[in-house]
């Protein structure tokens, strides 16, 4: 099914996933041993320079992709730092018009599983975590590499005071709402007005017709 030039998410899921509390459940209760990578290390100890030295509020923005959206949130918050984080150095280094004229954001190409928890660990004085990837892994047999079905979703609610994830696919934002809670949580769910889209996504499902969701909680 597809609305304009932007397919509408197609999963063979139409409900929140039956094994979710049992996998969120495990992953609060269980250490996330994995090794560090040494790519996302090296990319972190980097960019970890720039933010101790920082003396205002940093912004995370994670799956940021070309880049886009941390370049609007940063033109939006002239004070603070903002850091965007992706796994493809192809999309973090493509060209992209960068109308927004702004010099308080740092591109990172760095697995967030790793990068989640040196974050963490750094404590770092993180006041808003995007994650505006819309639609990841739809297949119900995917539900664990969802960020909300991940070993990483405990660290992932230790970072920023605020999160915000935006989507054209409401059951995802319902399943991360419900993860949410399990870890006692409060969180809203609302429908996203038109306006300034900050990702191409958003801007593709916009010029379609398609509904956008937000969800937003207070997680420190």
């Amino acid at each position: 099914m597809s609305f304009g030039d932007s397919k509408a998410i197609i999963s063979n899921q139409d409900d929140i996933n039956e094994n979710l509390t049992d996998i969120v459940t495990k992953h609060l209760t269980t250490e996330f041993k994995k090794p560090i990578s040494a790519h996302t290390q090296q990319a972190f100890d980097e960019v970890n320079a720039l933010v101790q030295a920082f003396t205002g509020p940093v912004i995370l923005d994670s799956c940021c992709g070309v880049g886009q959206s941390t370049r609007i949130i940063a033109k939006q918050n002239p004070d603070a730092l903002v850091i965007g984080v992706d796994k493809s150095d192809n999309r973090i280094s493509r060209n992209v018009e960068d109308q927004w004229q702004v010099e308080n954001y740092h591109l990172v190409r760095a697995d967030l599983n790793d990068f989640y928890r040196l974050v963490v660990q750094a404590n770092w004085p993180v006041e808003k975590h995007f994650i505006l990837y819309p639609n990841p892994w739809p297949k119900a047999k995917h539900v664990k590499r969802r960020w909300h079905g991940s070993a990483v979703f405990p660290y992932i609610i230790q970072v920023g005071k605020t999160i915000e994830l935006r989507s054209n696919w409401r059951m995802y934002l319902q399943e991360f709402q419900a993860a949410l809670a399990l870890a006692k949580i409060d969180s809203q769910l609302t429908e996203l007005p038109e306006g300034e889209p900050l990702t191409p996504f958003e801007a593709k499902y916009q010029a379609s017709g398609q509904q956008c969701w937000t969800l937003t909680a207070k997680v420190l």
